[in-house]
């Protein structure tokens, strides 16, 4: 049989979609002022710090960003940076994982020792660059993807995926004569789809996001990822001194702030994208993966 919940539990229910709603709000609002302000005209701007909704919609800041087909090439350069370096990620992060999954590994305690310790501790930029530069990596592609090919935190979450899964699996498929290989790719990949999809989104964000390392070690500018190129756009739009490589054209500059927002957005709705398509994922794996670790 089943009871009406007393006043004070109704009380705390309200309470607790009220507080739910107002993290919501205050969530969704930068969001907003950020589209909105993209959109905005330049006296409206001027006369209003903060807009949610624009009077009159204004393309003149994406018309800047849009200008020329620069910001296109660095599109498919951002695009195959992410989609190759997540892939290839993702390939090395499982192979050591599933290692170190092996409770029979042979110095599995002192390798995790020193995967840990590079959370703590890093050789630096200089040291990095040093060795990038001797690997004869510099201006190119894989200057965005070696260095960060395995992240220690990602691997940890993957491991302990593996490792909780029942070992009975891994013996019955043994009896049945299949590999280390069969078992990693017919096996323990298929159950953990969650875990990969999670991790690859990590994977995804990170190389989308690639920053400073494309400023280090790219030197040509046809070779830049999305993030530096609107970093320009932001510097030439202020009237600072910046290398405008690729980028020019006849229009009248729109505000720096209304700049600045338009960047934000074009950088952040590839991820918003897609997204929802690993939502489901992302919940179940990232949990299972941390909690029973």
């Amino acid at each position: 049989m089943v009871h009406d919940k007393t006043i004070g539990g109704r009380l705390f229910d309200g309470a607790v979609y009220v507080i739910l709603f107002l993290v919501a709000l205050v969530t969704i609002l930068p969001f907003l002022h950020i589209i909105a302000g993209s959109l905005t005209t330049v006296d409206e701007l001027a006369q209003k710090r903060f807009v949610l909704f624009p009077t009159k919609i204004s393309w003149d800041a994406y018309a800047y960003i849009f200008s020329t087909n620069t910001i296109f090439r660095s599109m498919l350069v951002s695009i195959g940076v992410t989609g190759f370096g997540t892939l290839f990620s993702m390939i090395l992060t499982s192979l050591m994982a599933y290692g170190l999954s092996r409770r029979d590994l042979v110095g599995r305690k002192q390798i995790m020792f020193m995967i840990v310790f590079t959370m703590l501790f890093s050789g630096g930029m200089i040291p990095t660059f040093i060795v990038v530069k001797s690997l004869g990596m510099i201006d190119s592609y894989a200057a965005l993807i070696v260095p960060t090919a395995i992240n220690a935190f990602n691997l940890i979450i993957l491991r302990s995926f593996f490792q909780n899964l029942p070992d009975g699996l891994e013996e019955s498929a043994k009896i049945d004569g299949c590999t280390d290989w069969g078992i990693l790719f017919r096996i323990v990949i298929p159950l953990s789809m969650p875990a990969i999809a999670t991790i690859s989104l990590f994977y995804a964000v990170t190389y989308w996001n690639t920053y400073l390392p494309a400023i280090l070690y790219i030197d040509s500018a046809e070779k830049w990822p999305i993030q530096v190129l609107l970093r320009q756009i932001v510097i030439l739009a202020s009237g600072l001194t910046a290398d405008s490589s690729g980028f020019s054209g006849d229009f009248v500059t729109p505000p720096d702030q209304t700049i600045k927002m338009a960047v934000i957005v074009v950088a952040t709705v590839p991820v918003l994208l897609v997204y929802p398509f690993l939502q489901k994922y992302f919940d179940k794996g990232a949990l299972l993966g941390s909690v029973k670790g």
